[in-house]
C-alpha cells in the first residue's frame, strides 16, 4: 500500500493541470453566479481577476493538452495566479482603507483599467464595469469576495509552483 506522499507524487502532471483548469473555470463560474444571485457590481479589479481566472484556466488546459514541459507550464500558470493574488490583495487593501485610495477609473487609466476597458468592448456581458473597487458588496466568514479570490489564487499558484518544483 502506497503512502499518501507517494500517491501525491505519482499524480501525473496532465491530471494536475486538468484539475487546475477545472478549478479555475469553476471558481470563475461560481463568482459569476454569485454576482448574479446577490446582484454584485463588478469593478475594474474584479473584472481583471475574472480575466486572470480565464488565463490560468487556459494555461492549465494548454498544459494538459500538450502534455510536455510541465515546469514551463507550471511557471506560466503560477505567474498568472500570483499576478491575480496581487490584484486581489490590492482590492482587499482598497476595501480595508477606502479613505486612503483614489478610486479606480476616476483618473488616467492604469494598465489594468486599459485591459478591462478593452475586454469590456469585446465582451460586455462578462467585463462591463459597474461597481467601485472600495465597496464590499458581499462578505462571507468575515472575508470579502476579493479576500476569497486572493486565497483561491494563492492555492492555484501553490499547485502551479509545486508542478515546477516536483521531481520527474
Amino acid at each position: 500500500m502506497q503512502t499518501a506522499r507517494a500517491q501525491i507524487s505519482a499524480l501525473r502532471p496532465r491530471l494536475v493541470f486538468a484539475a487546475l483548469a477545472i478549478v479555475a473555470f469553476g471558481l470563475l463560474a461560481a463568482g459569476l453566479i454569485l454576482g448574479e444571485v446577490v446582484h454584485l457590481d463588478p469593478c475594474y479589479l474584479c473584472n481583471f481577476q475574472r480575466f486572470l481566472y480565464i488565463v490560468v484556466a487556459l494555461l492549465s488546459l494548454g498544459a494538459c493538452l500538450i502534455n510536455r514541459w510541465p515546469r514551463f507550464w507550471g511557471a506560466l500558470t503560477g505567474l498568472a495566479a500570483l499576478w491575480c493574488v496581487a490584484a486581489a490583495a490590492e482590492q482587499s487593501w482598497m476595501q480595508f482603507f477606502p479613505d486612503q485610495v483614489k478610486e479606480c477609473g476616476l483618473n488616467d487609466p492604469t494598465l489594468v483599467e486599459t485591459i478591462v476597458n478593452w475586454l469590456s468592448d469585446m465582451w460586455p456581458a462578462m467585463f462591463m464595469v459597474t461597481g467601485l473597487c472600495t465597496v464590499k458588496d458581499w462578505v462571507f466568514l468575515g472575508l470579502s469576495l476579493a479576500n476569497w479570490s486572493a486565497l483561491c489564487f494563492l492555492a492555484l499558484a501553490g499547485v502551479a509552483v509545486w508542478q515546477v518544483l516536483r521531481r520527474g
